[in-house]
């Protein structure tokens, strides 16, 4: 009877531990000047489950080397609250990086509990970096905001969030149709990195319009404009987010000092003694525009590049097939790869259509969100949307040079295209320099 006892009690502080170690990943417990507890929960990048699926990227098996040379103690210093303050205020940036508390328990995690997801992030910024910052430039809105999907995906382009927000800059569905995103059977430009960036950018552009503040305009990117404005109402119209705060989702109200802690550990990592993983940048790129179908298999076997490699490029096709009889699509290839393409293309192109096109069914069928409107982003009812609908891009995306409004299948008014072209290049993150259209012949 003692042994079943003691045995009871084991259990008992077992579950403790485990409910309280479920709290410290998900969570973040704090405790205000009057006593009063508040639970942030954490964005899902914040998660250490995250380290693992961010290594199995092909991009960081092949290009990311732990910098041997780096001498570190692997300890994270302490500072007092008036260094914090002053470090933050030293940054370049236009949108107000305030110190505080709370700010101070998302730095001290991402360098205690997630410096190895840091370091890893710091090699990846290489590779993203540059188009976010191309894409945001575009759109006249402040390149700091190139550190949010630091917490919306911890720069993983595949990441797909509990609620299927997807990509970098995790969209809904609904959301990424609404600002031009393809999403079908075939296609999902959500995992684009160039496509999505520009969206997110002119997102973020229309949420600053509507709110007239960065701060807020990042709060209604998690959780929508219609939680920020309840929030604004609730709170006797303040329009500062920290005046908002206690009436805001529990995980809006960590998203913005997570921003800024993420801004914070971005720039100062050295002095937390975390080393970046060492980047040796992929070969330059190019695009290629293809009017048939075409499998990334039979890519692969012509053009002598590794199919993961190929999908890596080419994140947005889901199954494989490039849906270029649909309308217009493009293949990002390497330039010697490019180079055999163009070379063998008729050749290509009539094996596919022997060996992989009379095997499966190319019609794109479009998936279809919820039965309501709203374009919700969590599970709490959050969403990320905005008054704009428009579909057209600039820079980097895919620019339609005649277009005309019609109405889409999904009830909305969006535009037609009848030709697609590309300006500026992404420099040094191993994107394209141009496009080039594959001809139709035979």
């Amino acid at each position: 009877m003692k042994k079943i006892g003691t045995l009871i009690v084991l259990l008992l502080c077992c579950t403790t531990y485990l409910s309280a170690q479920i709290s410290e990943d998900y969570e973040i417990l704090f405790t205000d000047e009057n006593g009063r507890q508040d639970v942030m929960e954490l964005p899902e990048s914040m998660m250490l489950s995250e380290l693992d699926s961010m290594l199995a990227l092909y991009h960081a098996k092949t290009y990311l080397i732990n910098d041997e040379a780096c001498e570190s103690t692997g300890e994270n210093p302490y500072y007092t609250d008036d260094v914090y303050a002053d470090r933050l205020s030293r940054m370049p940036t236009a949108i107000d990086m305030p110190y505080n508390t709370i700010v101070r328990q998302f730095i001290d995690r991402y360098c205690t509990r997630l410096r190895r997801s840091v370091s890893v992030m710091l090699g990846t910024s290489n590779f993203y970096m540059p188009i976010f910052e191309q894409a945001l430039e575009a759109y006249n809105v402040p390149l700091e905001l190139k550190y949010l999907p630091v917490i919306e995906s911890a720069l993983n382009p595949k990441a797909v969030s509990r609620v299927g927000a997807t990509g970098l800059w995790q969209f809904m569905l609904a959301t990424g149709k609404q600002y031009g995103l393809r999403v079908n059977s075939l296609v999902d430009d959500r995992r684009d990195p160039i496509r999505a960036s520009y969206a997110a950018a002119r997102l973020l552009r229309d949420l600053f319009r509507i709110f007239g503040d960065w701060t807020l305009a990042i709060a209604a990117y998690n959780c929508g404009p219609a939680n920020v404005n309840k929030a604004i109402r609730r709170s006797g119209g303040e329009r500062d987010f920290w005046k908002i705060y206690p009436y805001l989702p529990s995980e809006t109200r960590g998203y913005v000092p997570a921003f800024i802690a993420a801004n914070y550990v971005m720039t100062y990592y050295c002095e937390h003694n975390i080393c970046p993983m060492l980047t040796n940048l992929p070969e330059r790129t190019d695009t290629i525009i293809v009017d048939r179908n075409i499998s990334l298999n039979t890519i692969s076997k012509f053009c002598d590049i590794n199919i993961e490699l190929l999908r890596e490029l080419n994140p947005q096709y889901r199954r494989d097939l490039v849906n270029g009889s649909t309308e217009p699509s493009t293949i990002r290839l390497t330039v010697p790869s490019m180079n055999k393409f163009l070379e063998l293309q008729d050749t290509i192109f009539a094996y596919d259509a022997a060996h992989v096109g009379g095997k499966r069914q190319y019609t794109a069928v479009e998936e279809k969100s919820s039965g309501r409107e709203s374009t919700q982003r969590r599970s709490s009812g959050e969403g990320k949307s905005s008054a704009s609908r428009s579909s057209g891009r600039r820079g980097n995306s895919y620019v339609s040079t005649a277009t005309t409004a019609s109405t889409s299948r999904y009830g909305r008014s969006s535009r037609s295209s009848s030709s697609y072209s590309q300006r500026g290049n992404t420099a040094s993150s191993g994107y394209s320099t141009g496009k080039r259209r594959s001809s139709r012949r035979g």
